[in-house]
């Protein structure tokens, strides 16, 4: 009986210790959504420009409305999983640019002031073979 209560602490202070180990946390995948847009792609567009030059440039939008076709919103998030953050990627919670044409013009631009200058960088696998050169 004594030894079944000597070992309790030691089994209680050993699970305690474990809860705060990294090694039995859950792998977490990167999570991209969205269209990564830097003050670059956005310095490209320029009034008057046409719907599919914008899309040429920022890619397809996210969001268009149905009830507003002349708005394109741009949204990206980036929730970095556990490799990620072990290298210093920083989550990426909101980062949007909205473009609004009038006649099949780009008329306004809303949201490039607070871009990034560049986009988070997502990190190469540690699988070799996931890093092959292409044929």
């Amino acid at each position: 009986m004594t030894q079944k209560l000597f070992f309790l602490p030691i089994l209680l202070a050993t699970l305690v210790s474990l809860t705060a180990c990294q090694a039995l946390s859950v792998y977490k995948i990167d999570r991209p959504q969205g269209n990564p847009i830097t003050q670059d792609m956005a310095a490209k567009l320029k009034l008057g420009m046409t719907p599919s030059q914008v899309r040429y440039i920022l890619g397809s939008p996210m969001i268009t409305d149905t009830l507003n076709p002349n708005r394109w919103d741009y949204q990206y998030r980036f929730d970095a999983g556990t490799y990620a953050k072990y290298n210093g990627i920083k989550d990426v919670r909101h980062q949007g640019l909205s473009v609004i044409f009038e006649q099949g013009k780009l008329s306004q631009i809303i949201g490039a002031d607070t871009l990034p200058t560049n986009t988070t960088m997502t990190i190469p696998s540690k699988d070799g073979g996931l890093r092959a050169e292409p044929l």
